[in-house]
């Protein structure tokens, strides 16, 4: 059985760094999409950043140049480093997994088969 299990999350101020960390436990790094998603009180679930077995990458508009998303199949770890956060990017944030490559799907969160728990980001100003 599959299980994603996150840290790394926390209270930040503004234009500070976090990296967070999801571990994987009976999921195989093959043809599979994983990927981060966050969400804020009131708001959708939205697609942070994902990443495909062969190591493509794709990220939010929101996100991009600041968060750097890889994985580590040796340690069955996907990460999300994030740098130069702003209040912005307070939400909770979860790590996604899925059976299949990403392509233009990555950021729907309906495609994803399993998830995390969820870890919580504040960063304040």
């Amino acid at each position: 059985q599959v299980q994603l299990v996150e840290s790394g999350g926390g209270s930040v101020q503004s234009g500070g760094s976090l990296r967070l960390s999801c571990a994987a436990f009976g999921y195989t790094y093959s043809s599979t999409c994983m990927g981060w998603f966050r969400q804020a009180p009131g708001k959708k679930r939205e697609g942070v950043a994902a990443i495909d077995s062969d190591g493509s990458t794709s990220y939010a508009d929101s996100v991009k140049g600041r968060f750097t998303i890889s994985q580590d199949n040796v340690k069955n770890t996907l990460y999300l480093q994030m740098n130069s956060l702003k209040p912005e990017d307070t939400a909770m944030y979860y790590c996604a997994a899925d059976y299949d490559y990403c392509s233009d799907s990555w950021s729907l969160a309906s495609r994803f088969a399993y998830w995390g728990q969820g870890t919580q980001v504040t960063v304040s100003s």
